[in-house]
């Protein structure tokens, strides 16, 4: 029940800010696909067979729930420990700590699916979906947010200032998105760096949705992508929640 509550909190918190997260969340990734999938994909031409638009569409909804995973696990962390005390008062409750990261991450899979199927239905509209296997995408996203999401709760609940974060736009974020395969094929990077490449969560999500939107095989077995992503949440949910306790316990 202490999960469930920690989500409902998180709930009516997004309930009442939802305005704030409309242009970032659902029209700038449609904006981005109609101006690079459809302005700069007339320049580009096709890439591995397909027109760029189809092609760039899985990568752009994948990212869009990185970097909105990344988002919700930053500012609103930090800010439940330092300003906010949110924590700090479910402390005082039978809410456990296990209780608040898995509620939590509850939280972002719930946004990350509904922003998805949003996108998705937008990016129907525009010819860019050709397998039915396209319903399994809103999960792959949902899982790549919990991945991400959680480690960097971790890192959130273990810093005193938000300066922090910067370097973690800047020198993780950016390149992930960069250079996952979003927006070019990773074979196209120097040999050298793409084990960074397929070290991102976020690779492994872009080749699962893009398998799924156009109906071919990923590179890798599913299961293997699958499972690096859930090792990730896990990962991340374990120091998630050491961290917190910590921080908790200060």
């Amino acid at each position: 029940m202490g999960t469930l509550a920690v989500l409902e909190r998180a709930l009516v918190s997004y309930k009442r800010l939802w305005q704030a997260s409309v242009f970032s969340s659902f029209i700038l990734p449609v904006l981005f696909v109609i101006s690079i999938g459809i302005g700069v994909g007339g320049y580009v031409g096709d890439v591995d067979g397909v027109s760029y638009l189809d092609w760039i569409v899985p990568g752009v909804l994948a990212s869009t729930a990185f970097q909105m995973a990344v988002g919700e696990s930053t500012f609103p962390v930090l800010g439940d420990f330092k300003w906010v005390k949110g924590y700090h008062a479910m402390r005082a409750t039978p809410v456990g700590i296990g209780d608040m990261v898995a509620g939590y991450q509850l939280y972002i899979a719930f946004r990350v699916i509904i922003a998805s199927v949003v996108f998705l239905g937008v990016s129907a509209a525009f010819g860019a979906i050709h397998s039915p296997w396209v319903v399994v995408t809103p999960f792959v996203c949902a899982l790549l947010g919990v991945a991400v999401s959680a480690p960097t709760s971790a890192f959130s609940a273990s810093i005193e200032n938000d300066s922090y974060f910067a370097l973690l736009f800047r020198f993780v974020v950016i390149p992930s998105t960069l250079f996952a395969g979003v927006f070019f094929p990773v074979s196209q990077l120097p040999a050298l760096l793409r084990p960074l490449a397929y070290a991102s969560p976020l690779w492994h999500a872009v080749e699962l949705c893009r398998s799924a939107t156009l109906g071919v095989a990923p590179p890798w077995p599913a299961v293997a992508h699958v499972a690096y992503l859930l090792l990730w949440a896990v990962l991340g949910a374990l120091l998630a929640v050491r961290a917190f306790r910590r921080r908790l316990s200060d």
